[in-house]
């Protein structure tokens, strides 16, 4: 999570509220900056403003559709990675029948408790840092109590079809669950990010400097898009696992944790 140091800390209804004004604030500054130098401004040099202003705004589109890409992408990879996890839990709470019988009720009881430690940490921000270490170590803890369950059945059972392949299940459920791990500290570089609120503030100051040199005061148009400009910043909620308004559904594993209080009465 290092490179979102600085504004995943922030809440987007917060970020978007203060780029908002800054626009706001920049846009105004630029109008009077233009209406200050409109008459000593030729023409041409007002005709070459608006191809300025043009460009930067063709930049900014740019910029939203490269920040766009990498972190519906990065969504995209946490959802698949939650569905994986909880497909790779539901086989191993499936092979559990393989076990030997005497190991049978253990396992499931422990798997019931590892389902409802991950949906619980699913839950959790991210900059919640000691509630998830804690989470983290009662799930590694159980992950080693399952392995160790699982080589004494190995011991008593050695047939790959049954008790091999409950190994082979809890081998792909650990797995996934350090991918999805992984993924969490996955992001679109910071630098990209302020780099993209650059380009916004830049858009609402070179308005509001070519509305100054035209003499004409655009406010409604101008308060229209920037706040426009100022809602697309929620995209980076695509980028901010456990903390903006977009969240990766938990549905398939809270669905995976009902059944499994349902098979227990």
């Amino acid at each position: 999570m290092s490179q979102q140091v600085m504004l995943y800390g922030y809440s987007s209804v917060a970020i978007v509220i203060t780029l908002f004004l800054v626009i706001v604030v920049l846009n105004e500054i630029g109008f009077r900056i233009g209406r200050y130098v409109q008459s000593r401004t030729d023409s041409e040099v007002k005709s070459l403003t608006g191809s300025i202003q043009a460009s930067i705004l063709g930049l900014l589109a740019l910029l939203l559709g490269f920040t766009f890409s990498m972190s519906m992408q990065r969504f995209d990879n946490r959802s698949m990675a939650l569905i994986d996890e909880a497909n790779a839990i539901g086989t191993a709470i499936l092979r559990v029948q393989l076990l030997p019988i005497n190991y049978r009720n253990d396992a499931k009881r422990l798997l019931n408790d590892y389902v409802k430690l991950r949906v619980e940490i699913g839950k959790l921000d991210l900059t919640k840092k000691s509630e998830r270490l804690s989470h983290n170590e009662q799930i590694s803890r159980l992950q080693k109590q399952l392995w160790s369950l699982a080589v004494k059945a190995t011991a008593e059972d050695p047939r790959p079809v049954t008790t091999g392949a409950f190994v082979k299940s809890l081998n792909q459920l650990i797995d996934s669950q350090g991918k999805r791990n992984a993924l969490l500290q996955m992001h679109v570089p910071e630098v990209v990010v302020l780099l993209l609120f650059v380009a916004f503030i830049s858009s609402g100051g070179i308005m509001g400097y070519s509305a100054g040199l035209s003499g004409t005061r655009m406010l409604v148009p101008i308060v229209l898009v920037s706040t426009l400009i100022a809602l697309i910043v929620f995209i980076i909620d695509l980028d901010r696992p456990k903390r903006g308004l977009i969240q990766v559904n938990q549905s398939v594993m809270v669905d995976l944790l009902k059944k499994g209080e349902g098979n227990d009465h």
